[in-house]
């Protein structure tokens, strides 16, 4: 027991020499699944760890700000501004030395909701508190440090609360494109 104990060990502690941190931070184009809604732009910004396993594939957890949300499919200019932390957890194969493709799992947490249009903000309570959605991704490094990133996230959950027995159905989706600089 004592040996798998400094064995486990062993492993976690090489781990931590082998991760490589870094930030990131881009254009978030998102939308609603829903017939009157369309996209608008935001942003993301966060922090990641890139976690080798093997020589071609990694583990890259990360830790965001996501501005998305909706436009209205109308004349006014009214909007669905959601902020989220979103923790997406990006498995990583590396196709090339400098060129990875990505995949894996988003878990959002709301932050703030707001319907803003015609100069005025309202909370939105109908919001979940909750998203999930499945990320596909790239990303090219130009140098050892700096990359450009581009991801889409599909969501599952749908974003509005069950209202009695009425579910308002439309999905989070977000396109992402950024830059990213790893520490060495």
């Amino acid at each position: 027991m004592k040996k798998l104990l400094l064995g486990l060990a062993l492993a976690a502690g090489s781990f931590t020499f082998a991760q490589t941190f870094g930030l990131k931070a881009g254009l978030n184009v998102s939308s609603i699944s829903h017939d009157e809604m369309t996209a608008k732009a935001g942003f993301y910004g966060g922090v990641f760890a890139n976690i080798p396993v093997a020589k071609e594939f990694s583990i890259q957890p990360e830790v965001l700000y996501n501005g998305a949300g909706a436009k209205f499919d109308d004349s006014s200019d009214d909007k669905l501004n959601l902020s989220y932390i979103s923790v997406p957890v990006m498995f990583q194969y590396n196709a090339l030395p400098n060129l990875y493709l990505e995949a894996g799992p988003q878990f959002s947490f709301l932050i703030d909701s707001k319907i803003k249009g015609n100069g005025a903000s309202v909370d939105s309570d109908n919001i979940k508190g909750f998203d999930f959605g499945i990320g596909l991704g790239a990303g090219y490094y130009i140098t050892k440090n700096i990359g450009v990133t581009a991801r889409y996230i599909a969501g599952v959950t749908d974003v509005a609360k069950k209202v009695g027995n009425f579910q308002l159905e439309g999905k989070n989706n977000v396109f992402q494109v950024g830059l990213a600089y790893k520490f060495k």
